[in-house]
């Protein structure tokens, strides 16, 4: 794997694969890079891919005290290191940082963002009570079980999506992360959404969502679509928050649609 530096000095590292544009990927929480699996092969006969491990996991540094700023620049720096523009893609918690991070760089063509859990929904999961049980499995060995809660509990995953996920071959490395969905869950909560910030965002973005998702997910692609100037939504129908593994030509098609024809 590759690795750019990230403006703290932490180091963070990427697969880059295929040929043709620029496509950064940005998986969610308690993945790394081969969270792209069930649809990377697809998108390589299109562009070249940079499927990132964000800090913490995978081949990437980490530092001692998280802030979730630091991923924000863990992104931009990876764009930024492209001599062209690029195709910026982020998933779930992955898409926050993508969002921001596309606030921190010129370098980019288009957007996608596949349900950022923005904390702006009246139906957001009041998740710290199941942080704190996450903690003490986590603390016990647990981390399976650990995975799993956060999976059903904050997420709102249906069982046909967690056994989609637990058949992965990604799935051991993802239950060996589970104490990062603490920290970042924790973020995820304190990170204030100011739509004025984004008023000046022009990129053309693509806001992905799933028919069956947790109604927190859907409001936060709503109100971000009011948000940003230049987006539009896309809606999987039948899919919830991974249709990757669930639907992945659907999703490539809906990907790749867009590219081609942003405007």
């Amino acid at each position: 794997m590759d690795t750019v530096t990230s403006a703290d000095g932490t180091p963070i590292a990427f697969e880059r694969t295929g040929s043709g544009p620029p496509l950064v990927l940005v998986h969610g929480t308690t993945a790394d890079h081969t969270r792209w699996g069930p649809v990377l092969a697809p998108l390589e006969e299109h562009f070249t891919v940079y499927a990132i491990d964000r800090r913490g996991r995978g081949e990437s540094g980490d530092t001692g005290e998280y802030a979730l700023e630091r991923e924000f620049e863990d992104v931009a720096a990876v764009v930024e290191s492209i001599d062209v523009p690029v195709t910026l893609l982020g998933h779930s918690y992955g898409a926050v940082v993508s969002l921001e991070a596309a606030l921190r760089t010129d370098n980019l063509r288009t957007l996608v963002l596949y349900e950022p859990p923005l904390p702006v929904s009246e139906h957001d999961p009041d998740s710290w009570e199941i942080l704190d049980e996450m903690t003490a499995l986590v603390d016990d060995g647990e981390n399976e079980e650990a995975l799993v809660r956060f999976f059903t509990g904050v997420v709102g995953m249906s069982e046909a999506e967690l056994d989609a996920l637990r058949s992965a071959a990604n799935w051991q490395a993802r239950v060996e992360a589970a104490h990062t969905a603490i920290r970042e869950e924790r973020a995820r909560k304190g990170y204030a959404f100011d739509a004025a910030r984004f008023a000046g965002l022009t990129t053309p973005t693509l806001l992905v969502a799933g028919s069956e998702s947790a109604p927190f997910l859907r409001d936060a692609t709503d109100v971000l679509d009011d948000a940003l100037p230049n987006s539009r939504i896309a809606v999987l129908d039948g899919q919830a928050h991974a249709a990757m593994n669930t639907a992945p030509d659907h999703f490539v098609d809906e990907v790749l649609r867009f590219i081609r024809d942003p405007s």
